[in-house]
């Protein structure tokens, strides 16, 4: 049955009124919560009032931390909290970890479900794709919409930095937003509530409020390239420039911003230069006479758009250099069969039937 939530204006006097209510949540009060609340005020999306929510935790500092968050404005926001863990099986101390979170949780009269996988998860790929599996599972069993997961601004700026080596471009820069949805599945987000926090700060929280950790000693492994970024180069950007994983992470923020901002002027630019019912052609002419930044901008969505590719940035590279008018005509081929090629006027994308 759909909830009936009062007007912003009440949902505002609510949770004042039990911010004030509650004398423990008063005591306790810290920057860290201001900084999560503000968080929640400014982005009401995020976090809403009365939302279902489930917490996926693998009894880290930064899971064990966002539990203690979010459930001390439990009370003031009136959140549905389910916790989830799963036991990938991956270590000979996972069942005893699971165990003692299920403890844990049962002492502080929070909800917990625990998952195991009825099949070996050769990959940390496949791992996580049976993890988001079995959230969304839950998450629509329990009627939530809403799934929380502890990354925070040093798993972002640790993407980046890796995304960066490898060559990526702005998209793969733009990477763990705030939110997003899940294809094909309506009525549930992902939510990623800490990425203004830093590793450091989710170990302070642990160490303020004395919270239990279990330690994943995978994390030490240094033949990852994710694990080397946070032990090696993380702490002499940190030593260089402290306060450096907020501000890389800030910066992937702002790039997915002004990816936003590209995504919505694009289909105006492709649609200046197309022609009714001729969507799969391109005016080559009014193209090329664009900065090849943003010759790769139109392309990049065009073709995405139409034949649902994401063109590799070498292709890509190869296809500006080639498109002046001085080169004449040509012909690329594409993935999944398509082809593309141009004459003097027109940029032409045909499926190779």
């Amino acid at each position: 049955m759909t909830q009936i939530l009062p007007s912003e204006d009440h949902q505002i006097q609510a949770i004042s009124s039990n911010i004030l209510a509650h004398s423990t949540i008063k005591k306790q009060w810290s920057t860290w919560h201001q900084r999560l609340h503000g968080q929640i005020i400014a982005n009401k999306s995020l976090l809403p009032y009365r939302a279902s929510l489930v917490l996926a935790i693998s009894g880290g500092q930064d899971s064990m931390a966002l539990v203690r968050l979010l459930s001390d404005l439990q009370h003031i926001y009136e959140w549905e909290l389910h916790l989830w863990h799963g036991n990938h099986r991956w270590r000979p101390d996972s069942d005893q970890v699971a165990n003692e979170l299920a403890e844990w949780a049962s002492e502080e009269k929070l909800s917990l479900c625990v998952s195991i996988p009825n099949r070996v998860l050769d990959s940390e790929s496949i791992a996580r794709q049976w993890r988001y599996e079995c959230l969304i599972n839950q998450a629509k069993r329990l009627g939530c919409e809403k799934i929380i997961t502890a990354h925070t601004a040093s798993d972002r700026a640790e993407t980046l930095l890796l995304n960066i080596s490898r060559g990526s471009d702005r998209h793969g820069m733009a990477s763990l937003p705030n939110s997003r949805h899940f294809l094909y599945i309506d009525n549930v987000n992902l939510v990623r509530p800490l990425l203004n926090f830093s590793r450091q700060d989710t170990a302070a929280i642990c160490q303020e409020w004395k919270l239990p950790i279990w330690y994943d000693h995978t994390n030490e492994n240094l033949s990852f390239s994710r694990n080397r970024i946070r032990h090696r180069v993380l702490p002499i950007l940190e030593e260089l420039h402290p306060g450096a994983s907020l501000r890389i992470s800030a910066l992937s923020s702002r790039l997915q911003e002004e990816n936003q901002t590209l995504s919505e002027l694009l289909p105006l630019a492709i649609r200046s230069l197309t022609k009714p019912r001729h969507r799969h052609q391109l005016l080559r002419t009014e193209l090329v006479s664009l900065s090849k930044s943003n010759q790769r901008h139109v392309l990049y969505e065009w073709i995405q758009r139409e034949c649902n590719l994401n063109i590799k940035t070498s292709v890509l590279e190869q296809l500006i250099h080639r498109l002046p008018l001085s080169q004449g005509p040509g012909k690329l081929y594409l993935a999944a069969g398509w082809i593309l090629s141009w004459n003097r006027k027109y940029i032409v994308l045909d499926p190779n039937n």
